[in-house]
């Protein structure tokens, strides 16, 4: 027979039951598809460096031309670094090829190579800050989409681009310049622009996974007012994030420069598309929340390693586009799978 509970027992607090262990924070089978994702391109990668040297064991896996796949992943991997960022916080940037173009020929008009290399560097540089300026002004003090305003943008700066060159292209003549591009530049036979790619995304990555920077353009992404209400000055950090964009890109310019030789008004074509692209592959979610610079930056190297691929076997452009384009729709359907796994 079951004994009365005493009054002591029962004003006692029940035992807490054993917690069983949280499989529902974000960040742990977030981290676990983000490195079976990482995993999955670097397979990718392979498999392309497989067919290359199979196709063109000679051409592709000689070192100019690995080297030359490197330093062309550069240029645009600096883009999409910055790229990363707007993204994660939920915005887009249109704007990113046409601001490398206009850096690049404002950089290199005669006047500004009268000042040398740091002319050309500082030019290039404050270009691309002054229209990250302006679309963060526009986009977070302005209320304007950030489609609608980088949209604008796109279009301002390559029509100023062209009526800076006159669609002439601009020589450069500065010899220190032109010296970085040479292989007697080469640092135990890493370019230099490699180098500076590296350093961009070693930078990137500690900015997006180890500050409160990072955190806070994450959190935008993931719900802005949630993120306002917790304190963080949401214009502000979008302010900064369209700048860091600008940032990349005028150093993309110079990059350009380098390679080139030369400023163009069509330098950066479809840059915009290309650094979206590596990032929502890479596992950047488009609409916001999410981003990884790591898996952004095997996104370049992916499409790089196609281009050269495509050149060196002599096909078709066009070809060339579909299979990115199947590449990104792929990537977007394994996104919303993911998602929905995760609801």
């Amino acid at each position: 027979m079951t004994q009365p509970a005493t009054p002591a027992q029962q004003d006692a607090p029940a035992a807490p039951a054993k917690s069983a262990p949280d499989r529902s924070a974000a960040h742990r089978p977030l981290g676990f598809r983000l490195d079976v994702r990482n995993l999955s391109l670097l397979g990718v990668l392979a498999v392309l460096i497989a067919v290359g040297g199979f196709t063109k064991p000679d051409e592709f896996l000689a070192t100019s031309n690995l080297q030359l796949v490197l330093t062309q992943a550069s240029v645009i991997g600096v883009v999409t670094v910055g790229m990363t960022f707007v993204i994660t916080s939920g915005g887009i940037d249109l704007s990113v090829g046409a601001i490398v173009a206009l850096a690049s020929v404002w950089a290199t008009t005669l006047a500004t190579q009268e000042f040398g290399f740091a002319g050309i560097l500082f030019t290039a540089v404050v270009v691309g800050l002054g229209c990250g300026l302006v679309n963060g002004l526009l986009i977070a003090y302005g209320g304007m989409v950030p489609f609608i305003a980088t949209l604008a943008m796109l279009a301002s700066a390559r029509g100023l681009a062209l009526q800076i060159t006159d669609g002439k292209t601009q020589m450069v003549t500065v010899d220190s310049v032109l010296d970085l591009g040479i292989r007697d530049a080469y640092i135990l036979g890493i370019p230099p622009l490699v180098l500076v790619f590296a350093a961009v995304t070693l930078v990137g990555w500690l900015l997006l996974n180890r500050t409160t920077f990072g955190r806070r353009t994450v959190a935008v992404g993931g719900n802005a007012e949630a993120a306002r209400l917790a304190g963080i000055d949401v214009r502000r950090q979008r302010l900064y994030l369209y700048l860091l964009s600008g940032l990349c890109c005028g150093i993309a310019a110079f990059m350009l420069i380098v390679l080139a030789g030369s400023g163009q008004n069509t330098n950066g074509n479809l840059y915009e598309l290309d650094a979206i692209a590596a990032a929502i592959i890479g596992g950047t979610l488009l609409s916001g929340g999410r981003g990884t610079i790591v898996g952004s930056v095997l996104g370049v190297l992916v499409f790089t390693t196609i281009t050269n691929i495509f050149a060196l076997n002599n096909l078709e452009s066009a070809v060339q586009q579909i299979a990115k384009g199947a590449i990104i729709v792929a990537a977007v359907l394994v996104q919303h799978r993911t998602l929905r796994g995760a609801d």
